[in-house]
């Protein structure tokens, strides 16, 4: 699937949304339905910390991260920086190869 866009503006989820229904020729509706259960379903999964991968595209994953001390960069005083999780996304080879092109 080929998407476009402006390299200044990123697509929305309704820019997503109108993509699919005119490319697989489906109501918007049908195809914000589907849009919304995949992301459901992925969101959903990594609750879980389950690991999603999508072959040809790229691996979706939990990360964890400790708490540490850091630093206000405006004043240098130290902060604590509590511990968290953030979403990690690596592209897979296919689709680094076609961005690389």
């Amino acid at each position: 699937m080929v998407v476009t866009c402006s390299k200044r503006i990123p697509m929305t989820k309704s820019e997503l949304i109108e993509t699919i229904s005119t490319k697989i020729d489906v109501p918007k509706k049908r195809a914000e339905d589907v849009v919304n259960a995949v992301f459901d379903s992925m969101k959903d999964a990594l609750l879980e910390d389950e690991r999603i991968e999508i072959r040809g595209f790229g691996s979706f994953s939990i990360r964890e991260h400790r708490a540490k001390k850091g630093r206000n960069p405006r004043t240098g005083a130290t902060v604590e920086v509590d511990e968290k999780k953030t979403v990690h996304f690596k592209a897979g080879k296919e689709l680094r190869d076609r961005v690389d092109s």
